[in-house]
């Protein structure tokens, strides 16, 4: 998942609040008492979403009912937070949480500044044969395991059934067809066709793979997103906005983006599967759920991708509650929370047994997420993955402001990957 990048200007700010709170403070050890029962404390930081946080918290308390001697804290720490919180508290050895939600491209991150605590032999790793296989890479680094994979997810065009019926339009498959679409839209409703995220990186990544280009090439190490395709994606998404098929914004876009959306202010969306809970409280949606259409995101000049995400589930290494935390992060990554979550939430599970359980098979945003999922474009699942972003947030901002060219904007990210990735050429 990906709400919106990690706020590093607020890094000084955070530190101070992230000694609140974690399980590094002193607190009990966790492990277990002479007749094997298991005791402690174990703060969860939980990054979900507003629509999302209730469950994750019952989930998570769950695990007290299972285990009494065992305090489970939920701590809700809002995703642009998250990365520059933890390191901080880590860093600091202060305030850290015993176990954290983490983004699919934090886990190597985190493992490299040896801040994670690897999993192997642990009870954290429970059936790992039963993880969908792209799931789990993202959570090795050099050759150890730091984190079970939870969740799995991807990005797909998200559109309002009725607007597009009463603009006499299909669905779109491409960005082509999303700009003609859009000037019927306006014509007959006044509204705008699509929502561009302009303030997120990650959502330049479908428009990047849709000219059939990526960030990296990690087998040959080298950089390739300031090729051709590259400035390719930045001018496809300035030439949506410039034609007024798309509206766009600098700063919150997740909030915006989902408000115009939930609304009608716009008919269409990329999004990802934790947006549909927020989504479905909206008032074209609430009272005709059936409203809400998913499809791949539009295709570019070379093909429709876009980028795998997700979340997983990390042990500080400094934890005080380590066998606790290792029980924990077993229960929170088991077949039964899984199903529980996409029952709840319709996030897709990573285990593959979940799949087969009838209430999951009967989801219909599974249905339609699992096989974009099959299909989506692994990330680099390197130390340097999350940093890969910044760069393209700040030419992303320069170009759609019209205060550089796309071709500019390519080769200012490629500039900053050169001195990022000393090894890449």
């Amino acid at each position: 998942m990906r709400r919106g990048i990690s706020a590093t200007a607020l890094v000084a700010a955070i530190a101070l609040a992230a000694t609140a709170c974690g399980g590094d403070d002193g607190g009990d050890k966790g492990g277990k008492s002479a007749g094997g029962e298991l005791s402690g404390t174990v703060t969860f930081w939980d990054t979900s979403n507003d629509a999302e946080k209730a469950t994750y918290k019952e989930l998570a308390e769950g695990f007290e009912k299972l285990h009494p001697k065992v305090d489970v804290k939920v701590v809700t720490v809002p995703f642009g937070e998250a990365n520059a919180k933890f390191k901080n508290a880590a860093g600091g050895n202060s305030g850290a949480p015993d176990v954290m939600r983490t983004e699919v491209a934090w886990v190597a991150d985190f493992a490299n500044l040896g801040y994670l605590a690897p999993l192997d032999g642990t009870a954290a790793l429970d059936n790992e044969g039963d993880y969908l296989e792209q799931a789990a890479a993202s959570t090795k680094f050099n050759g150890k395991t730091y984190a079970a994979p939870q969740t799995i997810d991807t990005l797909a065009l998200f559109y309002n059934k009725k607007m597009l019926k009463d603009a006499g339009v299909e669905v779109p498959a491409s960005l082509d067809e999303v700009k003609s679409a859009a000037e019927k839209i306006k014509d007959k409703s006044g509204k705008t066709g699509l929502y561009l995220r302009g303030d997120d990186p990650y959502f330049y990544l479908p428009y990047l793979y849709g000219e059939g280009g990526d960030l990296l090439d990690t087998s040959k190490k080298e950089i390739t997103v300031d090729d051709e395709p590259g400035a390719k994606a930045f001018a496809a998404m300035k030439d949506l906005v410039d034609s007024k098929a798309a509206i766009t914004d600098a700063s919150d876009g997740y909030n915006n983006q989902l408000n115009a959306f939930k609304d009608g202010e716009v008919a269409m969306a990329i999004d990802g599967p934790w947006s549909i809970e927020g989504a479905l409280a909206g008032k074209q949606f609430k009272d005709a759920k059936d409203n809400l259409g998913v499809a791949p995101v539009p295709a570019g000049s070379a093909r429709a991708a876009s980028p795998q995400g997700g979340w997983n589930l990390s042990v500080y290494a400094g934890s005080k509650s380590l066998d606790a935390s290792y029980e924990f992060v077993k229960y929170m990554s088991s077949a039964k929370v899984q199903q529980q979550t996409t029952e709840k939430l319709s996030l897709l599970p990573t285990r593959k047994s979940v799949y087969e359980v009838q209430s999951v098979k009967d989801n219909q945003m599974v249905q339609f997420f699992k096989p974009a999922v099959d299909k989506s474009v692994q990330r680099p699942w390197i130390a340097e993955a999350n940093a890969l972003f910044e760069p393209i947030r700040l030419q992303m901002q320069q170009v759609l402001s019209g205060k550089s060219s796309p071709e500019a904007g390519a080769k200012g990210v490629g500039e900053a990957y050169k001195k990022l990735l000393k090894d890449y050429k």
